[in-house]
């Protein structure tokens, strides 16, 4: 008899909130009330909404049963009640956001992330697993290559290249030895796709650059992932160790003759080594900075050699390619960007996590679908950043932009790896560009003047205006030197960090004139510029300013109007967050 699966989340973010606590208490709740020849626990990795900790009760012919937001303590009534009496614990059980969150989802990529345990082989190969490199061993190596390139599959690392035809430059490159990179080095702020899938289902990556050495002639690989990962080292670790044990790596692939196997190289945090010729230097010992190319990595790359670098996402979707086929593929999306897309969605927005969806879906239907929309209704949309720190600000107006390679692209924006931040009402788009410029500061290498120099001065002007000295030459100075920094910086970083002051110039300028004419922040976010008063008209006398002011400059009386007393105010904003209204400016 098939045990019923008690499946509990623990990736990195159900850990920090006590999985592991949890399942030892459910280990200890089967094993005193005899239950454990019938109860399977599953540990999984993150499913991707952040619900933490999530915990599903899964009978095998398809019944399923989801608690969210579960402690540890909780072990002993979801016993008692539920797997003794047959009595959902109902207190716990998941919402309508959480059946909202996934019903507007494909999920293609992250199909096994909460559903598997990822250090355990043995589930990946139930579910499927391994059996595209059989049908890939069984192809010519070209067959392979030309398979993927008519999937349509683009890299998802950011810049979009066909991966197929990357695979066929690396291929007909001159050299006996290659080799298959695999850039986890996931960078951008409120990015964690990379994560979540070598944390969840760390063997479809394996297996994906398996396929894709034997599709090139490489006969090693290495996986650069961050240190701050430790969990998705620790398991990609052990993925590898079961790989080899089952013969998928070694001197002789499936005993085809074929030889493989990957190395794990840990990234130190930094930003430019997302960089692909950056990322080989910090591979081969080197500082890692960037150089011109050509030549390309797929024609001289590690150590001289041709290499192909795809991230985390795209050797994620080889083996579905494989076993679906090519067609299937590029059934999904509209022309010119195929597949699916994860998403790490974040901000302002109701349900923040992981979602993956078609090619061509729209930002709204992505935000107000998925995300179940703005976190507090009363705050309306303002913008979403989406492409990471070197993508742009959209507004409201483009929120029916389909979400693919050119329409992104011809926004000013940029696809990037699939960070998105959204943004409500009380968010000041000057300093938003401000903030991720300045990341992108502290990131550069310094190798090159347009980035080290350039960006820096972009960065003191955007300062200046947000403290109150602006002036109309800075909206000139950087409507002038954005472009020149995009044209003439060495590498990507600097060929796409200006995007966010150029998106929220178009789309924003009546914030920067503002700022600069008026000294005023519309959203009270740049504290120089601030005056906190009351308006009446909107004040609906409930006090909670009051209560929150660390200052005592609050003045307020039952039924009567707030009151702000500037001699006294710190300009903390504890005011304007807590106000339930915006009377606050």
């Amino acid at each position: 008899m098939k045990k019923i699966k008690i499946l509990i989340c623990m990736g990195t973010s159900g850990l920090s909130a006590g999985a592991e606590a949890l399942a030892k208490n459910l280990e200890m709740e089967l094993k005193r009330h005899k239950l454990a020849e019938k109860y399977q626990i599953v540990r999984t990795g993150d499913r991707g909404l952040f619900r933490d900790i999530l915990v599903d009760i899964a009978a095998p012919g398809g019944d399923r049963v989801t608690y969210e937001y579960v402690k540890p303590e909780d072990a002993a009534r979801i016993t008692e009640r539920h797997l003794l009496r047959g009595e959902p614990v109902k207190e716990l059980l998941a919402g309508e956001d959480y059946k909202r969150f996934f019903a507007g989802q494909m999920r293609v990529v992250l199909a096994n992330c909460g559903e598997i345990d990822p250090e355990n082989i043995e589930d990946y190969i139930a579910c499927g697993g391994y059996k595209a490199l059989a049908l890939a061993l069984a192809m010519a190596p070209e067959k392979v290559a030309e398979e993927v390139k008519s999937s349509g599959l683009r890299g998802r690392g950011g810049a979009g290249f066909l991966t197929g035809l990357k695979w066929e430059f690396c291929r007909a490159a001159e050299g006996d030895v290659k080799y298959v990179i695999c850039n986890g080095d996931e960078g951008d702020p409120g990015a964690f796709m990379d994560r979540s899938i070598l944390e969840g289902d760390p063997q479809a990556v394996i297996e994906g650059m398996i396929i894709a050495g034997y599709a090139i002639g490489a006969c090693e690989g290495y996986v650069y992932c961050r240190a701050e990962y430790p969990l998705a080292i620790k398991r990609l670790e052990k993925a590898i160790a079961q790989a080899r044990k089952k013969g998928f790596l070694g001197k002789s692939v499936f005993k085809s003759g074929f030889p493989f196997d990957i190395k794990i190289k840990q990234g130190a945090g930094a930003f430019v080594c997302g960089e692909e010729t950056a990322l080989i230097a910090s591979i081969e010992g080197r500082r890692g900075m960037p150089v011109p190319r050509p030549p390309f990595p797929a024609q001289q790359g590690l150590w001289g050699k041709p290499t192909i670098i795809n991230n985390v996402e795209t050797f994620a979707n080889v083996g579905h390619i494989l076993t679906k086929g090519a067609k299937w593929f590029s059934a999904i999306g509209p022309e010119g960007s195929k597949g699916t897309k994860v998403f790490a969605l974040a901000g302002k927005v109701k349900n923040t996590g992981l979602v993956e969806v078609p090619m061509g879906t729209t930002l709204r239907a992505l935000i107000f679908g998925p995300g179940g929309g703005m976190l507090h209704k009363n705050i309306g949309f303002k913008g979403v950043q989406i492409g990471g720190p070197s993508g742009g600000c959209l507004p409201e107006s483009l929120l029916d932009t389909p979400i693919d390679y050119e329409s992104i692209t011809r926004t000013g924006a940029i696809m990037g790896s699939g960070g998105m931040v959204v943004m409500d009402k009380l968010t000041c788009m000057v300093d938003m560009a401000r903030f991720f410029l300045d990341f992108t500061v502290s990131e550069s290498c310094g190798k090159c003047v347009p980035c080290r120099v350039g960006l820096k001065r972009m960065l003191e002007a955007l300062e200046e205006i947000c403290g109150g000295e602006g002036r109309p030459s800075h909206l000139e100075f950087l409507r002038e030197m954005a472009p020149a920094i995009k044209d003439t910086a060495l590498c990507g970083l600097g060929n796409t960090a200006p995007n966010s002051v150029l998106t929220t110039l178009r789309y924003f300028p009546e914030e920067y004139k503002e700022h600069i004419e008026e000294k005023v922040c519309r959203a009270s976010v740049c504290l120089p510029l601030v005056k906190f008063e009351v308006m009446e008209n909107k004040c609906i006398k409930c006090g909670r300013c009051l209560s929150v002011c660390p200052a005592g400059a609050v003045v307020w009386q039952k039924k009567e109007y707030a009151g702000i007393d500037k001699g006294k105010c710190i300009k903390c904003k504890a005011c304007i967050n807590i106000c339930p209204v915006m009377a606050i400016k």
